[in-house]
């Protein structure tokens, strides 16, 4: 009898195909909630061995800010053509046009948290009932709180002090009528495991993870991508700089850091060496001690 060895990537492997499938199993109308980042894109591919030979059984919604990165939206497009997936696209500058969310003003404004609008009227619309995303505890203590199955209201809230126990692997998934789950498969990932496992399945990603030269503003310690969106301040000025991005989301919030890592075997390296946090570049979190959770309460991913 040969011995069965099982690595730590493939016991969270397991565990968040089990989570996907409790999703499919008590929900009538799931969805993946897929920004272009790492950890979405891993969690679809997560998603895409959970049914297969089936396709994806649910859509997948992108929140589009207007304020993306080229290369996510590209990234995007070919990848949901490639899959078969329904696509869901929530549009922010259309809930401006509506009147529904405010544009900021100023040098520093952003439309980060202009997505909870669009992100809960999409919800809304398509009646969904869980929507699953790639957020990790490991990222930013909010997150850390959050259960695998976590319970919002009416408004699509979140109470942070009011959410179910998770004893063993028995996910609770009771709501009433117009509450809805917000479920992250994915929760007991670190970001050493998503860089291991995307070497380990050869999971393609967005050329913005990889080391390239790029035009870039220094803001209060944040690199970040020179675009149309970004206002220059007095005695900033554009420089060309050989960077890579550790999260992906807007470019005007989203911070690079410098590095020489152009494939997946320098950027675990890289990550084990450094004693930066993974967030530690998003100007969207440095607004305030509890920005992220601020956020998440009002609904946000």
């Amino acid at each position: 009898m040969s011995n069965y060895v099982i690595n730590h990537l493939k016991e969270l492997e397991s565990e968040a195909i089990f989570v996907i499938r409790e999703i499919a199993a008590q929900f009538e109308n799931p969805v993946l909630l897929f920004s272009g980042g790492k950890d979405s894109i891993l969690l679809t591919h997560l998603a895409k061995k959970a049914f297969f030979p089936a396709k994806i059984p649910f859509p997948l919604i992108h929140i589009d800010t207007g304020h993306n990165f080229p290369e996510t939206i590209a990234f995007r497009d070919e990848l949901v053509e490639k899959l078969g997936v329904k696509l869901i696209v929530g549009s922010v500058q259309e809930a401006i046009d509506k009147g529904r969310a405010k544009e900021e003003t100023g040098a520093d404004a952003s439309r980060n948290s202009l997505q909870i609008v669009s992100l809960l009227d999409t919800l809304e619309d398509y009646k969904v009932d869980a929507a699953m995303g790639g957020a990790r505890r490991d990222e930013e203590k909010a997150r850390a709180k959050e259960r695998f199955f976590s319970h919002r209201d009416e408004f699509g809230q979140w109470d942070p002090k009011n959410q179910r126990p998770e004893l063993w692997n028995l996910f609770n998934g009771r709501k009433n009528y117009g509450e809805h789950f917000r479920v992250f498969p994915i929760s007991n990932w670190t970001e050493m495991d998503v860089w291991e496992y995307i070497k380990l399945e050869n999971i393609d990603l967005p050329s913005l993870y990889f080391s390239h030269q790029r035009d870039c503003v220094v803001r209060d310690g944040v690199i970040l991508a020179n675009s149309e969106f970004i206002k220059l301040k007095e005695k900033e000025e554009v420089v060309n700089m050989t960077i890579r991005y550790r999260t992906c989301g807007d470019m005007p919030i989203t911070g690079a850091v410098e590095s020489e890592a152009d494939n997946l075997e320098k950027i675990i390296e890289e990550i084990a060496t450094t004693r930066t946090t993974e967030r530690g570049g998003r100007a969207d979190d440095k607004r305030a001690e509890t920005a992220m959770e601020d956020r998440k309460k009002q609904g946000y991913f």
